[in-house]
């Protein structure tokens, strides 16, 4: 079962899970695209209320991470707010991927975004990532327009949450 800590993205735990997942990216980001760019988090934007940041533990060892951020409300076209958080750095080392770990965390990094006043919920991520895809679909998430410039991402999906 994992378990999940609240971390900031400076500390160095996170600061090691998430080197592990920009090597990774790098190493794997299909080369007709370009090269990955890294952009680390800015820890600010990942603590309530802006954000959170945690790390998953299996068994006590560190086994991946993700943060949620909130981002630019949404406005409705009878023009009321919808508050946006965004998903991001959802990373699982390899051994335990494939054992419903990926879901957990995502399930889990919803739920706190849900706690922080989120409405809708997006992410962003790239075609290359099949796993990932298929999980957020399966989630719930569906396409929408580009929200945001990433050069590493060519796919946007988003997710109604209240």
């Amino acid at each position: 079962m994992l378990t999940f800590t609240t971390v900031r993205t400076d500390d160095p735990l996170a600061e090691s899970l998430l080197r592990r997942y920009f090597a990774e990216r790098e190493e794997t980001f299909p080369s007709a695209q370009g090269s990955y760019r890294v952009s680390a988090p800015d820890a600010s934007r990942f603590v309530p209320p802006a954000g959170d940041f945690i790390v998953a533990s299996l068994d006590g060892e560190p086994a991946g991470c993700g943060g949620v951020r909130r981002i630019e409300d949404e406005t409705t076209q009878e023009g009321a707010p919808v508050v946006r958080f965004e998903i991001k750095h959802l990373w699982l080392a390899p051994a335990v991927r494939g054992r419903g770990a990926g879901r957990a965390l995502l399930e889990e990094l919803e739920r706190r975004a849900i706690a922080l006043g989120a409405q809708r919920l997006v992410l962003d991520t790239n075609e290359s990532l099949k796993a990932a895809g298929r999980l957020y679909r399966a989630s719930g998430y569906t396409p929408v327009a580009p929200y945001n410039d990433n050069p590493n991402a060519n796919v946007w999906l988003s997710k109604r949450v209240s």
